[in-house]
């Protein structure tokens, strides 16, 4: 969490941009203060002037004017003209409140915009691991609420809280100036109300954090189980899902309950505070006008002042409360603006990789601690067709997230051309390389609209061609509106292999000189998967292809096999190389030949059955 001075930095910043907007806000806003106080001063002249009968009490200027319209001494012109008076700067004072008002609006909006922006933006730059620790719904509260909470503290509370202290600092020596005495028993509780609301803000501060976590929980729960929802009904899991939502619920609710039971402990003690100021201000200005030490016109601007001013006072509570919430949301925000850049070396126009990998020991352990690789040593040629296998959790897909610098390396380097990856661009970097995932995330679009995330410009023939060599086109082509068909939420309309091979077009429409299919091909049949293969073989001039895969079949054909087990390459060779050396692969291989030959009999007595 952000420390206090930290934290006001944070809102300073917030505001770069905008700060002659709220400049003139906080002008027309004061103006319109001074204003409003002028009301209750020609107030005060009227009533003397009128309930003694005697224009000495009138202001001179008051009286000039009076004297100008009227041409002599007219109470009847007096009244009406000081009436009128108040009205006119009363009219004039609202216009400025609002002209202030829009100007702060305007600021606050817009600074909101460019702090939501810089958000995505951050979002998109920091490292894999930051989210790694990170949950989704609660990275989506802290961009959508927490902004929200900023956002209407600049709009209406910073004008609130400058205009409590300029009516403090106008009506003090006004009501000193009419009587000394009584402005003292006027203003005996100010120094209460500005001490609660000072401490209500701390509790409040803390209590907020509270809420806003537990919220943040809340919305990152729910998020979870939208997006497994297939998941939760398939398992039966609703009974359990709902009485996860509703402890969180809970949860959110009685820190909530926390918040209210503060605040109105806070509002009902000031407002007895606040009616018994003013009571007592009337009683004793009662007193000092029985004893003919305080004019009726100086009762109504004792009373009429006091009363703005303690709730103005006792309203900094409410906006010092809001300022609390501002502060906690500005902490929240600031873990992810804060999050560091993945490293970029400096861009260099570099032209298209030819394909040539170079990995010289590389040592690799996550944030947790777990060595993930250890010494790994491989050298791929341009165009070469490599498989790498192993059992789950042996540094496969590590190794890919090595090469594409989604994670640091602690020793070794990894060389595409010759051109050490961790001096490269990124964006260089990974456009040289096309991954496709086991299960690769597409987007509620068409599907011709994912397939152009992998290049925007592509003509619809160079659709179809991808399409055709990721053996797609046809499963396309059989949808209503084709390549116009809508997929669902992460191609949920898709089966897994269609969602595969989709996603194999995708990357083979961005024609990257080094492709790397990540287990993509595990969800579909042999047939099919010996149709891509094929395609990606015939095309293997222009690009350096790496298999990852469980299946044999999948890179039996490959240059080169890599075997891997517990972070470390411990056999290297062709296919028959390595079927004929004793070791993993070997195993592998007759543990999987074993299981075909018991399907394929299975099936045989199936269809004699």
């Amino acid at each position: 969490m952000l420390n206090r001075q930290d934290q006001w930095r944070a809102l300073i910043a917030t505001t770069e941009g905008q700060r002659l907007r709220y400049a003139g806000a906080i002008c027309t806003m004061s103006t319109a203060t001074l204003l409003s106080m002028a009301t209750p001063v020609i107030g005060m002249y009227a009533i003397d002037t009128i309930v003694e009968q005697d224009f000495s009490f009138a202001h001179p200027a008051l009286y000039e004017a009076m004297v100008w319209l009227a041409g002599g001494e007219s109470y009847a012109t007096y009244l009406w003209m000081c009436a009128a008076l108040g009205v006119a700067l009363a009219g004039v004072a609202g216009f400025l409140m609002f002209t202030a008002g829009w100007l702060s609006a305007i600021a606050s909006d817009d600074s909101c915009r460019k702090l939501r922006n810089l958000m995505y933006w951050r979002l998109h730059t920091a490292p894999v691991s930051f989210f790694d620790r990170s949950e989704t719904g609660d990275l989506v509260q802290r961009c959508s609420s927490d902004v929200e909470t900023v956002r209407e503290f600049l709009h209406s509370d910073v004008e609130a809280m400058g205009k409590a202290l300029v009516l403090l600092a106008g009506t003090v020596p006004i009501l000193f100036w009419r009587s000394p005495s009584l402005a003292w028993i006027a203003l005996c509780t100010m120094p209460v109300l500005l001490c609660g609301s000072i401490g209500f803000f701390y509790v409040v501060q803390k209590r907020f954090q509270v809420v806003d976590e537990a919220e943040g929980a809340l919305t990152s729960t729910m998020q979870e189980n939208l997006t497994g929802i297939r998941v939760v009904k398939a398992f039966a899991r609703q009974e359990f899902e709902i009485e996860r939502f509703g402890n969180k619920n809970a949860s959110f609710r009685d820190a909530s309950l926390k918040l209210s039971r503060s605040m109105v402990i806070y509002y009902s003690s000031t407002d007895l505070l606040c009616f018994g100021q003013v009571g007592a201000t009337l009683i004793a200005a009662a007193y000092f006008v029985m004893h003919q030490q305080l004019t009726v016109g100086e009762l109504f601007l004792f009373i009429t002042l006091v009363g703005i001013v303690v709730w103005e006072i006792r309203h900094l509570g409410r906006v010092l409360t809001e300022s609390g919430k501002a502060m906690v949301s500005l902490s929240r925000i600031g873990y992810i603006a804060s999050a560091t850049d993945e490293s970029q070396a400096e861009l260099s126009s570099y032209p298209r990789a030819k394909g040539k990998l170079q990995i010289q020991g590389v040592n690799l352990t996550y944030i947790d601690g777990l060595q993930a690789l250890t010494d790994v040593d491989i050298d791929i040629a341009p165009g070469e067709f490599v498989g790498i296998v192993g059992p789950p959790g042996s540094g496969k897909t590590t190794l890919i997230r090595a090469i594409l610098r989604l994670y640091p390396m602690q020793e070794g380097r990894i060389l595409l051309d010759g051109r050490d990856i961790s001096r490269t661009d990124l964006q260089w970097l990974r456009a040289q390389v096309g991954v496709v995932l086991q299960e690769p995330f597409l987007f509620s679009r068409t599907i011709e609209a994912n397939l152009r995330v992998g290049g925007d410009a592509a003509s619809h023939e160079e659709l179809v061609q991808v399409a055709t060599d990721a053996a797609i086109h046809k499963s396309i082509e059989s949808f209503p509106d084709q390549y116009r068909s809508m997929v669902g939420e992460r191609g949920v309309t898709l089966s897994g292999g269609q969602r595969q091979r989709l996603a194999i077009a995708r990357a083979l429409l961005r024609d990257p000189p080094i492709l790397v299919l990540d287990d993509a091909l595990s969800a579909v049949d042999t047939k099919t998967e010996e149709l891509i293969l094929r395609a990606l073989r015939q095309r293997r001039t222009r690009r350096t292809t790496i298999v990852i895969a469980h299946r044999i079949s999948t890179i039996r054909h490959a240059d080169r096999i890599f075997v891997m087990q517990k972070g470390q390459v411990v056999e290297t060779g062709s296919h028959s190389e390595l079927c004929v050396a004793e070791g993993p692969y070997q195993r592998l291989a007759a543990m999987q030949m074993l299981v075909d030959a018991s399907g394929s009999h299975r099936s045989e007595e199936g269809s004699h059955g």
